[in-house]
């Protein structure tokens, strides 16, 4: 089972930026932000392959957001920018530990606990 711990969550100024941060502890094929509002699905938002470090973007975010890891493999960034109110959400990190579908949340593994990113107009 793989580690997950989200950080950098935060409320935030539409227009502004924010970066999260995940650690990960154990194997992975690739790692994924997903996030959640209520009464709808966890929704795809970015990946990225982790031995190669391939990135896959939603529509909404691909010319906005990016996602890296450090060298070390041992820490997942989203880099958000100019956030709009209707990305307010719980955000989550999550790992798959085999070959999958990157935008399929029941592809990935395991979870982190999620962190809530919170945009004002």
């Amino acid at each position: 089972q793989v580690r997950l711990v989200e950080s950098g969550g935060g409320s935030v100024q539409t227009g502004d930026s924010l970066t999260l941060s995940c650690s990960v502890s154990g194997f992975v094929y690739m790692m994924g932000w997903f996030r959640q509002i209520p009464v709808k699905e966890r929704e795809f938002v970015a990946a990225i392959g982790w031995v190669v470090p391939k990135t896959y973007y939603s529509a909404s975010v691909e010319d906005r957001f990016t996602i890296s890891r450090n060298n070390a493999s041992t820490t997942v960034y989203l880099q958000m920018n100019n956030l709009q109110p209707e990305e307010t959400a719980i955000y989550y990190c999550a790992a798959r530990t085999r070959p999958g579908s990157y935008n399929d949340r029941r592809d990935y593994d395991d979870w982190g606990q999620g962190i809530q990113v919170t945009v004002s107009s």
